[in-house]
């Protein structure tokens, strides 16, 4: 069955305003996760469910065929103390529409959702398609995207809806935390004193400060590495016997997390231990079709310092969507529908060049 663009337009901007006036903080998104169910199936798609992620796959799913995988989230972070606005009331103003979430990702959300209604019960597509609207996603947790894959058949090629402008981010920076430790020799601070871990750690941030990869990405540029904490002593007179660091390192498309992790482990001045090795970057082959077929509509292609649910993806994926990623976790977060519309048109164009050659 096909479907008016415009009507299905209308009925996605609906969904939204409803998914915003429903509290959904990472982990508590099973009332999201029901309304978009409930929309899904009133377009006769037959939905599944696994914790609050909700997927369906397109009627003419053939096993044969490669598979495009349409992935938005639905949990938010939780509204800071800047807002002047009740971050759940979902109201428009000068044509914007306002409400926690509304920018990242409910715009790009609903914007996958009917993109995947409209393509739904096509037969003559050279890819078969899961739409998935998962949860957990801000606060990287096992039961969002990460839990899902497991259980979906192979996915050859993802979209992931985070706003850009609608342009495609073709890689993405990957991340590892590091808790780094300065060792030193305690002491009473009234006496002489040659191994002071404060002061080891002078030279240590020193070494943090002008070290550089050595491969430089064509899309994402150097590793970046930040040392973002540091804590040391609880007590005027006491030497403390190591400084706590920790290191913020975004990783480029040239290195994987295990690769960063024994360059830093082998050369670093102190110990280095990671949090997690998971969220690698990713990337898509500039010549992929999918790019070129957002080329062709006129959009651009950058890499992305930002993480998404990208990191769950082990195939090529492109992050695109509507909206603009300065916006996201900010005080009185909202999106114009114009950009609603927009991307809607814009991915139905982008996928029907892609999957229809």
């Amino acid at each position: 069955m096909s479907y008016n663009q415009e009507h299905l337009t209308e009925k996605a901007i609906e969904l939204l305003k409803q998914l915003i006036s429903i509290p959904s903080f990472s982990g508590e998104e099973d009332k999201t996760a029901d309304a978009i169910e409930a929309w899904l199936q009133e377009f006769g798609i037959q939905t599944k469910r696994q914790f609050n992620n909700i997927y369906a796959f397109n009627e003419h799913f053939d096993e044969n065929k490669p598979t495009l995988l349409l992935n938005s989230h639905h949990d938010t972070v939780k509204p800071n103390t800047a807002y002047t606005k009740d971050p759940f009331d979902a109201h428009v103003e000068d044509g914007k529409l306002f409400g926690l979430g509304s920018n990242d990702a409910g715009g790009c959300l609903v914007s996958l959702l009917t993109t995947f209604v409209h393509f739904h019960g096509q037969s003559n597509l050279n890819h078969n398609i899961i739409m998935a609207a998962t949860a957990e996603e801000e606060n990287a947790g096992e039961k969002s995207l990460r839990g899902l894959i497991p259980i979906l058949p192979e996915v050859n090629v993802a979209i992931v809806g985070e706003p850009t402008l609608m342009d495609l981010a073709i890689a993405e920076k990957g991340l590892i935390v590091f808790d780094a430790v300065v060792e030193g020799t305690p002491s009473h601070a009234a006496h002489p004193n040659n191994n002071n871990s404060i002061y080891n750690s002078i030279e240590v941030l020193e070494w943090f400060k002008n070290y550089s990869f050595e491969k430089v990405s064509d899309t994402l540029g150097e590793v970046k590495l930040t040392v973002t904490q540091i804590d040391a002593g609880n007590q005027h007179n006491v030497v403390p016997a190591h400084v706590n660091l920790v290191v913020d390192v975004r990783v480029n498309d040239c290195y994987s997390n295990q690769e960063v992790a024994n360059l830093l482990q082998t050369k670093a001045p102190c110990k280095m231990t990671p949090r997690s090795l998971r969220l690698n970057s990713s990337s898509i082959d500039p010549n992929h079709g999918l790019v070129k077929s957002g080329l062709t509509l006129g959009r651009k292609t950058y890499g992305s310092p930002t993480l998404s649910d990208q990191a769950a993806l082990s195939c090529q994926s492109v992050k695109l969507g509507p909206g603009d990623s300065t916006r996201s976790h900010s005080a009185d977060e909202f999106i114009f529908l114009k950009e609603i519309e927009e991307g809607i048109d814009l991915y139905i164009k982008i996928l029907g060049g892609f999957l229809k050659k």
